[in-house]
């Protein structure tokens, strides 16, 4: 297989968007959009990867630490054709098919850019991607042969009414060989309406000195470009409904669609259903067999088989549930594992905790984990019984086959199979308050006399 580099765009200043975080970190499904292309380039095994920068680069510097992609400063910006060339030192020495894209395209796959590059394979010299979208409005165009073969590129502020008039238009996506890359860009001028240096001259000028420029076709929603936040927010519901299909078509049930959002990496087994407005965050692997109750949001959790979630349940980062394990309404779990067939059926908060199987936590259980400064664990061991409004101070260990009574509030540890209540001993006044409401209901009556 050829050697493959990637040039990816990225010194706009997305000035539409209205943000401090770069447009090409914007997430998409909880996954910066850039990524979502990196991943993608990652999956076809490219040899090497620049990232063209200009404003606030450090950001992309940060973004991109620990993957093995170059980035490169393009100051000042001239142009799609003069970013393009800013790579061109990083790429010294290499040989090999050469894809410039652009950062905010990011639903582009890696299946798309093979059939680009194997349109190489034959006598063209350039390829180029393009779609047809209902609406073509100021894409630039394509003017192609029915066989494929470009005659001309155009710009949209450039084209006549008949070029505007062609619905095939330019993603901005185009492959060419390193040997004919680099003189293509160096041919380019700026002699346009914007006085800027476009990269679709790379095609205009392969084919004014006789080289064959062909055009592959993709569905327009793939090479959709964000510049905007309805923009970003469009790609989000389409990323979102093609995951509902996926995870429908690979037997889970959602109750009401288009209410479940995923993130990018949700894992989700057979069997599973999915009730109304749950929301799945980054780092959740859902078994097989599991219910997930409305109004849900999980993130950072891993569910075993048989568990059921909710409804109005919240799982945070580091929440294990074990084979049939149960969490109720209102019922907020962070760092904790509960074991086999246990469960907190409503209105608890359980963190930093490990709790053993077939142990019931009760309505309004709190294990208090945090003294301001420092993080504790708790432990309620197998078979355990926590009563209803107590709370466990961490570190604390509640050992097997015991039970916390109702109220209670556990500061040291409980022994296996004992009984632990911290409670007030109660005051009887008998009459009491008989007594209390005759007089208050006197004195309301005499204030409404006076008045």
């Amino acid at each position: 297989m050829t050697d493959f580099a990637a040039i990816i765009l990225a010194a706009g200043k997305g000035t539409r968007m209205k943000s401090d975080l770069h447009k090409v970190l914007h997430p998409i499904a909880g996954k910066p959009m850039l990524m979502h292309l990196l991943d993608q380039f990652v999956l076809m095994g490219l040899n090497r990867i620049v990232v063209v920068a200009g404003d606030r680069r450090e950001q992309l510097d940060t973004a991109l630490e620990g993957r093995d992609v170059t980035t490169v400063l393009q100051e000042p910006q001239l142009g799609t054709a003069h970013a393009a060339l800013q790579a061109r030192e990083a790429l010294e020495g290499f040989s090999g098919n050469i894809l410039v894209c652009f950062g905010d395209v990011p639903m582009v796959k890696a299946e798309t850019v093979q059939r680009l590059t194997a349109a190489l394979e034959g006598d063209a010299k350039v390829a180029v991607l393009g779609f047809r979208p209902d609406d073509a409005l100021q894409y630039g165009r394509i003017i192609a042969e029915p066989d494929g073969n470009v005659v001309k590129m155009v710009e949209y502020k450039d084209a006549t009414e008949e070029e505007r008039a062609v619905d095939l238009c330019n993603s901005g996506l185009i492959v060419a060989h390193s040997d004919d890359m680099w003189p293509l860009l160096l041919s380019v001028g700026n002699d346009n309406a914007q006085g800027e240096y476009y990269l679709p001259d790379v095609a205009t000028n392969a084919i004014a000195r006789g080289d064959k420029v062909v055009v592959v076709e993709t569905e327009a929603d793939e090479v959709a470009g964000i510049n905007s936040r309805s923009e970003l927010a469009t790609v989000e519901a389409r990323w979102q409904a093609a995951r509902r299909e996926q995870a429908m078509a690979d037997g889970a049930s959602l109750r009401a669609p288009d209410t479940v959002f995923f993130s990018h990496d949700t894992v989700l087994g057979r069997d599973v259903t999915v009730d109304p407005h749950v929301v799945f965050g980054p780092g959740v692997t859902v078994a097989d067999g599991t219910h997930i109750k409305a109004y849900s949001h999980i993130e950072g959790a891993t569910l075993a088989s048989g568990v059921q979630v909710g409804p109005f349940a919240r799982l945070r980062p580091g929440a294990v549930l074990e084979e049939d394990s149960f969490v109720g309404n209102f019922v907020e779990m962070k760092k904790a594992t509960l074991g086999p067939g246990s469960k907190a059926s409503h209105l608890s908060y359980i963190g930093d905790t490990t709790v053993g199987e077939k142990a019931n936590i009760g309505a309004g259980t709190i294990t208090c984990n945090y003294d301001g400064y420092f993080k504790y664990r708790t432990v309620i061991g197998d078979r355990a019984f926590i009563g209803s409004n107590s709370a466990l101070v961490a570190p604390v260990t509640i050992g097997p086959d015991s039970i916390v009574a109702a109220g209670s509030t556990v500061s040291r540890d409980v022994a296996a199979g004992e009984l632990r209540m911290v409670r007030a001993e109660q005051l009887v006044k008998d009459g009491w308050a008989d007594r209390f409401h005759d007089t208050m209901k006197k004195k309301k009556a005499a204030a409404k006399k006076g008045k």
